[in-house]
């Protein structure tokens, strides 16, 4: 039974976009009052070199395809349907290991800087 989203919820198809993908980086991207939310899509050996958020913990959820984790120098192998935490403070690096690798990235909104 399909119901009407109520007011304010936003539904998306993230595995048809990630098959309409036309180039690589974010294909969406939505922010809520609490919650950042961004579709990325990788081609073959495209990658985000190592770096660490020191910010928020990053949940990713993989939509399509195949790629890899690297979070303090331990690999983690990424397919369609994982989820991976990664704790803020912690290093990590991600890469596309075949065809094409999309996954949506979910995080607590930064509040951005602001006078004091």
């Amino acid at each position: 039974m399909d119901e009407e989203p109520k007011a304010g919820c936003t539904q998306i198809d993230l595995a048809a976009l990630c098959q309409a993908a036309e180039h690589d980086g974010p294909q969406w991207g939505h922010a809520s009052e609490d919650l950042n939310l961004t579709l990325l899509h990788w081609t073959t050996g495209q990658m985000i070199a190592p770096h660490v958020n020191d910010e928020v913990d990053v949940l990713l959820l993989v939509i399509a395809g195949a790629g890899e984790a690297i979070v303090d120098m331990e690999r983690h192998t990424l397919t369609p349907g994982q989820a991976l935490l990664i704790p803020k403070g912690a290093e990590r690096a991600l890469c596309c290991t075949g065809a094409h690798f999309s996954y949506l990235s979910v995080h607590r909104r930064r509040r951005g800087l602001w006078p004091t």
